[in-house]
């Protein structure tokens, strides 16, 4: 992923709230440490540098051979080249924009979601992501940025459902979103073949769905001065929309393997 910077830190910054009568105050955030977002990244790199060394050692990519989302191995049954590829990258160009993106995208995340929805929204962007490209393309293929996009699409979310709060910050930042992943799209579409466009859409959409559904929406609450920020959004409806996206791209890849399999 062609990931460029945001220009603005929002995951940071203090939300302006008006108390009775006009004052204008900040609340400060609650800090959370990006764990899952530096584990995420840990991971992948562990897995790039295996996939190194097997290059030199064994003069092949084993990692790749047995994780790449490769159509005809899933239809004869290998499931879990569906979530693997997001673990795996064809070089040190592709891992790097990749890795990137997460660190850009990852702590601001995680500081609303909390670690394990922060974890879950990763997962199932790279879910959907490999399941779109699984549907819509012949080609093997493998990387991040499937759960990148599902990133991208959640701060998107995050931004809108939460604008009154963040005011004329989440305006600018949703405009960049937009135009970033506009550009990222069109670029790939023009790549020759090169980038798997439909993962990052099927990454954007399953990321999108599960903020839109399961992300946290932001309240204050309190009396002044004494304002606290809490998420009103409860853990319930974080699982049910997580169990909705899984099972709904679950299955149209099952429904995909089947036609396959009898055509």
């Amino acid at each position: 992923m062609n990931a460029g910077q945001t220009p603005s830190n929002w995951g940071g910054q203090p939300i302006s709230v008006e108390p009775p009568p006009s004052r204008v105050v900040s609340v400060k955030l609650p800090t959370v440490r990006p764990v899952v977002t530096y584990v995420l990244l840990s991971v992948c790199v562990v897995v790039f540098i295996a996939q190194y060394a097997s290059n030199i050692l064994l003069g092949g990519d084993l990692p790749a051979v047995w994780g790449a989302k490769v159509n005809e191995w899933i239809v004869r049954g290998e499931l879990w080249r569906l979530l693997t590829p997001m673990f795996l990258h064809a070089d040190i160009i592709h891992i790097a924009f990749n890795m990137f993106g997460l660190i850009r995208f990852g702590p601001a995340l995680e500081r609303h979601y909390g670690h394990w929805r922060f974890l879950i929204l990763f997962l199932l962007g790279g879910f959907a992501g490999n399941v779109a490209s699984f549907i819509m393309t012949p080609n093997p293929s493998l990387g991040s940025s499937t759960a990148i996009f599902g990133l991208l699409g959640a701060e998107a979310v995050f931004l809108y459902q939460n604008r009154k709060l963040f005011g004329r910050l989440a305006q600018q930042d949703l405009i960049y979103l937009i135009l970033l992943a506009g550009y990222n799209l069109v670029y790939g579409f023009t790549g020759g073949g090169l980038i798997d466009n439909w993962g990052h859409i099927g990454g954007l959409v399953g990321g999108t769905l599960f903020a839109w559904f399961g992300g946290p929406q932001l309240a204050v609450e309190g009396l002044f001065p004494s304002l606290t920020v809490v998420d009103r959004r409860e853990t319930r409806q974080a699982v049910i929309a997580g169990l909705f996206v899984g099972m709904l791209f679950a299955i149209l890849a099952g429904a995909t393997i089947v036609m396959r399999s009898l055509s």
